[in-house]
Order: structure tokens, then sequence, then C-alpha cells
């Protein structure tokens, strides 16, 4: 299996309860982030968001598709949403926010494997571009969030 470790960041010109909030709706994801083909709520879990799952379908910008659950495994509000993933990738994702003079600053770690043979089989060559999708990915969710939030994205990094 090939592992990714991806972490992006992202400085919103938005206050941190708007943006974690916004992250929190899941459902109304596919709203403003282009690569989100859909998402559905498969258990509503705990009042804090806690055990809920959602069963996300991605669009690369390779033209391949992603579906995997994510189980909500930990809330922490404003400052922290984890869950772990299951299908196409398998492994523990993390929204990290914090806020500083008004901008909000949201870290997103991936650490997954992939477990379609054929991502598995050409990883070795394709690795660079699965992860410049990712970063591409990541860029349309950042963006998509700042107009949603009627803010700006000053900037993001890919680490």
């Amino acid at each position: 299996m090939a592992t990714y470790s991806l972490t992006t960041i992202w400085y919103l010109d938005a206050p941190i309860i708007r943006v974690f909030d916004t992250l929190g709706e899941v459902p109304r994801w596919p709203d403003w982030w282009p690569s989100l083909i859909a998402v559905k709520e498969r258990d509503l879990g705990a009042d804090d968001g806690t055990g809920r799952v959602y069963h996300y379908t991605w669009r690369s910008r390779l033209g391949y598709r992603l579906c995997f659950d994510i189980r909500v495994t930990r809330v922490i509000r404003p400052w922290l949403i984890e869950g772990v993933a299951s299908g196409d990738v398998c492994g523990v994702g993390r929204w990290r926010f914090s806020e500083q003079g008004g901008v909000t600053r949201v870290c997103h770690e991936w650490q997954v494997h992939t477990t379609r043979p054929w991502m598995n089989r050409v990883a070795a060559l394709a690795r660079p571009l699965f992860v410049w999708s990712h970063h591409a990915v990541m860029r349309d969710g950042a963006q998509g969030l700042a107009r949603r939030l009627g803010g700006r994205l000053l900037s993001l990094v890919n680490e």
C-alpha cells in the first residue's frame, strides 16, 4: 500500500468560529468545494459531531474518483475536528484551527494509505501526480471556503 502524509494550511480572513462552523456543515461542502461530487451523511453520531459518518465522492484533477467514509472521532469546538477514513483511502484526517488578529489558520493533516490496486501499482511513478492532485483539490476547497465565508484566502501552504 502506498502511504501519504500531507499537510495543507489555509490562512483565511474570517473569524475562527465561522470557519469552524462552515467546515462542520459537511453535507453543504459540494455547494462550495468543486472537487467534491457528493457527500452523504450515513450516521448522525452525537450532538457534538463525534460518531458522525460521511461518505465522500471526490473527483481528482487527473480524472479518477476517490470514494471513502470518514467517521468523526473527536471534536473540540472551535479548535479540532478529527476522523478516521476507510474506503479508497484509509487513515486519519485532522482539521486544526487557530486564530490571530482576525486571521484563521486552518491546518488539514491527511495521513492515509491507498487501497485501490491500480493506485498502489503505479504509486512509485505516479506519487508526484497524486500529491499534486491532492494539493489542487485542497486549493479548490480553500478558495471555495473563502467565497462561502465572504472573506479572502490570504495564503495557502502545502507541506
